[in-house]
């Protein structure tokens, strides 16, 4: 945008007080779906999303920051004169905090410690750790990776990343680019799988990544459910070939009832909420005052989706 007018900027699938006070605070007018906006915001899933879009529209704006349903869809690319946004990043710091609180839990044993029902310390001891210069690998090291870099280092615990490229991640011993993920499997003490949601991306942790780790591990899931071999998992867990897991996704989600992870005792499930609703509106209605504020000012919002790398 130029300084001659402040975008007009529509709120979508409806009209949301919140969202348009939002974009206020960034400086654009909030305006209706039939008003000829500059650009889109939308709140809810791919559902409902419009087939067409006014001429007007140059930018959308989309809640999540995993887009591979988007982009499986053909949405973003039915509309290629658009620049499309995601939220990711938005939500890091949420995420990485819920795969910390996880970790804690497995490291220092909660889940034996909350299924006691008498007092024997001396049966839980041995099964306490501490991340206290423990070495986490992050497998895929992106905003939530790297958010949780530093809150593992106030606890004096050391990090081996793996992304993509390889690119040092600040913080982190070292960085792994993916062609040599294998060698980490065997090198750190625990790990949190937080990679970027793509289509071409599954099965990173199966049988004989697990077969690999330490049996002192405990591996955190916070990224997407099928980066992990459910199957290969619940063997591992039961022989004891791990320490154990804590899962925020699984596969397959939901999980049902009945299903061994629900009752193995050193697994954890929560159901897919490190980002719940009262956390994540407020960390996207900032997200999007940040990206309004960018777009009025004739800078380019972020990130911008890219089809061929899938986020």
């Amino acid at each position: 945008m130029t300084s001659e007018r402040a975008p007009r900027i529509a709120v979508g699938p409806a009209r949301d007080a919140r969202f348009e006070q939002a974009v206020v605070g960034g400086g654009g007018v909030p305006c209706g779906f039939e008003d000829a906006p500059d650009a889109l915001i939308w709140t809810t899933g791919p559902d409902g999303f419009p087939e067409t879009l006014p001429p007007s529209v140059r930018w959308v704006q989309l809640p999540s920051a995993g887009v591979e349903y988007w982009l499986s869809q053909g949405i973003v690319r039915d509309h290629p004169h658009v620049t499309w946004t995601s939220a990711a990043g938005a939500y890091s710091a949420t995420v990485a905090e819920h795969a910390l609180m996880l970790l804690l839990a497995g490291v220092r044993a909660l889940p034996a410690h909350l299924a006691a029902t008498s007092w024997a310390p001396e049966t839980l001891a041995p099964s306490v750790g501490t991340l206290r210069g423990a070495t986490v690998g992050i497998i895929g090291a992106g905003g939530v990776g790297r958010a949780l870099v530093p809150m593992l280092a106030t606890l004096g615990a050391h990090t081996l990343a793996v992304t993509r490229s390889g690119r040092p991640v600040p913080g982190a011993v070292e960085t792994f680019p993916v062609e040599r993920i294998d060698e980490i499997w065997p090198l750190a003490d625990h790990f949190v799988i937080s990679a970027i949601a793509t289509t071409d991306v599954e099965r990173l942790v199966g049988a004989a990544e697990l077969a690999a780790m330490k049996p002192t591990a405990w591996v955190i899931n916070v990224a997407r459910g099928d980066l992990v071999d459910t199957d290969a998992l619940v063997a591992a867990l039961r022989s004891g070939a791990i320490a154990g897991a804590a899962l925020d996704v699984t596969d397959p989600e939901p999980l049902p009832d009945g299903h061994p992870l629900w009752t193995i005792p050193n697994a954890v499930v929560t159901p897919h909420d490190s980002n719940p609703a009262p956390l994540r509106i407020p960390a996207y209605l900032e997200h999007v005052t940040e990206n309004v504020t960018r777009f009025a000012s004739g800078l380019a919002p972020s990130p911008v989706i890219d089809p061929s790398a899938g986020y």
